[in-house]
């Protein structure tokens, strides 16, 4: 019965500090700010500023916003692209296990291929119009750059 008791003990420890370090964590990095439309809560990280300062000077800077382009459409696959890569993000910037200069995965890669296409649709449909049917072409491999120009 006492094993019992300690073990509940070191688990309700064990909660508590991770809910404690989670905490802190989420407010020294101003977690909040993740979860609005604002184009400045992507320059939190340093690394991140550079994007954040192109992204400015772009031609999309008046038309759309960070998640306008790198998060799906639609309230739920919104939130689950963003607290995906709110985890991923975190865990390689804190790790430092990420490559500079930074580079898009093929799933983030897929979300901003689909967004130029819904908001770029029927400019898409007349180009693609013009190639053998089913052969579609990628907006992100030649304007990879016209959200973020250096």
């Amino acid at each position: 019965m006492r094993t019992t008791r300690v073990l509940q003990i070191l688990f309700a420890v064990s909660v508590g500090l991770a809910f404690g370090v989670g905490a802190y964590t989420f407010v020294y990095a101003r977690g909040g700010s993740y979860l609005t439309n604002d184009p400045a809560a992507c320059a939190n990280c340093h690394v991140m500023l550079d994007y954040y300062t192109g992204w400015l000077r772009s031609n999309h800077h008046g038309v759309a916003v960070c998640n306008d382009c790198h998060t799906s459409a639609g309230f739920f696959p919104k939130y689950a692209v963003k607290v995906s890569n709110g985890f991923w993000h975190s865990y390689a910037f804190t790790s430092g296990r990420f490559p500079e200069p930074l580079q898009i995965k093929q799933r983030n890669r897929e979300v901003a291929e689909a967004s130029c296409r819904k908001c770029h649709q029927e400019i898409v449909l007349g180009i693609e119009g013009t190639h053998p049917r089913g052969e579609t072409l990628s907006c992100v491999r030649c304007h990879g750059t016209v959200g973020h120009p250096n």
